[in-house]
């Protein structure tokens, strides 16, 4: 698969200033995983069920998969910084809300239907307009970064994710100690902070071409490769977190809460893992198709091992593998699919690319949480094949070198 011949190909060196985007991406994924690990003792003070849990936290990806196209179509029309500034704006009311919402519920304990809903309502409020950031930020990376350096400046965006991967979690806990609303209204001064940088330091500079923009149909056979990639990444690491809690308390034996430790070990070696490859990956500066058949096939070894571990230290060594792989991963799909399409198409593409990433968030703990019913080392062996047929398939004869 080549880059697209049109004019954006050529631009010369980038004067992109990424800081902004990487304060965006880091501030608002530490929020949404902030909300992630307090659910549970949340969940128990408002009486919810497990399952009630796990839709709130789901609902935000549903959201995202539903709404990621059109965000990518109004970047298109709008431009990339109005969308990333509405996204971000949004994100800081809606969390906000659910901030009061939390607050509420935890003083005056309404009855279980409602907390559930108003939950529902917040997340996904919060997840309708987390949706536009990244699609915004790969367009504007497309926009204005060579083809050669995509997948470097989208590592960068990644590693900022997975500190807030790390981070987010963490402070929480650290937080919660004292209230456990009180993460949620230190969290929500983070994305606040983000809109400000963006509106008084993202000036991304005109470009030197302006395209009408172009739909982009999700069976385009330039994106094939790119959207499977996309899918399969986020849908295995979705069954992974889903899954390692419980595999934690069964395969390794452990009592409930050393398994909690050891998973939540588990998930901070992720976002190390995540953080450290993307970081490495700036030096190398690799093809995106050598990052995928690379990343895949590491990542596939990984999760492999995960599935034969037998103490925490092997698990928590296995998820670093994966990791890594995926911090290969995750920047190059996004490449790929920015140097397959034209300059008026990178908008759609980036939604596209979304919808994907958000349908494996939404399957993947429902097809692990089944699969994991069979066998508690199905879900790892079942990810490690998807991701070694994702390494394996055979690069377009112009990609070989």
């Amino acid at each position: 698969m080549t880059a697209a011949k049109d004019p954006a190909s050529l631009k010369p060196a980038s004067t992109l200033d990424l800081r902004p985007l990487l304060l965006v991406n880091m501030a608002c994924t530490m929020s949404m995983m902030a909300f992630v690990a307090l659910i549970g003792p949340i969940a128990r003070l408002l009486g919810l069920a497990t399952w009630q849990a796990g839709a709130a936290v789901t609902v935000a990806g549903v959201v995202w998969v539903l709404l990621a196209r059109p965000w990518g179509r109004a970047a298109d029309r709008y431009g990339r910084r109005r969308v990333l500034l509405l996204g971000s704006a949004g994100f800081t009311l809606a969390y906000w809300l659910l901030c009061l919402f939390i607050e509420g519920a935890l003083h005056w304990l309404p009855g279980a239907s409602l907390a559930f809903l108003g939950l529902m309502l917040a997340r996904g409020m919060i997840g309708a307009f987390y949706a536009a950031l990244p699609v915004a930020a790969n367009a504007l990376v497309a926009d204005h970064v060579e083809p050669q350096h995509r997948a470097r400046a989208m590592a960068s965006l990644g590693a900022a994710n997975a500190v807030g991967l790390v981070l987010g979690p963490a402070v929480a806990a650290l937080l919660a100690r004292h209230s456990l609303s009180l993460p949620f209204w230190i969290m929500s001064l983070l994305p606040a902070m983000a809109f400000l940088v963006l509106l008084f330091k993202l000036k991304p500079q005109p470009l030197a071409h302006t395209y009408a923009p172009n739909p982009v149909r999700l069976a385009d056979p330039r994106l094939r490769r790119p959207l499977l990639v996309a899918f399969s990444a986020m849908f295995s690491v979705t069954v992974s977190q889903i899954t390692v809690g419980f595999f934690a308390l069964d395969r390794l034996q452990l009592p409930p809460t050393e398994a909690a430790q050891t998973a939540g070990i588990a998930l901070t070696t992720v976002g190390v893992a995540l953080m450290l490859s993307q970081v490495l990956l700036r030096r190398l500066e690799w093809p995106p198709l050598k990052m995928i058949r690379v990343g895949a096939s590491l990542s596939a070894i990984g999760f492999a091992a995960a599935s034969l571990a037998g103490s925490a230290e092997w698990l928590w060594a296995s998820f670093f593998i994966a990791a890594g792989g995926m911090g290969f991963v995750f920047p190059a799909f996004s490449a790929l699919a920015a140097n397959a399409m034209h300059a008026s198409e990178q908008g759609a593409t980036a939604g596209s690319i979304g919808a994907a990433q958000g349908m494996g968030a939404v399957i993947g703990p429902l097809a692990g949480t089944l699969v994991y019913a069979v066998d508690p080392r199905l879900p790892f062996v079942a990810v490690a094949l998807l991701l070694l047929l994702v390494g394996l398939w055979p690069m377009p004869a112009a990609a070989r070198r």
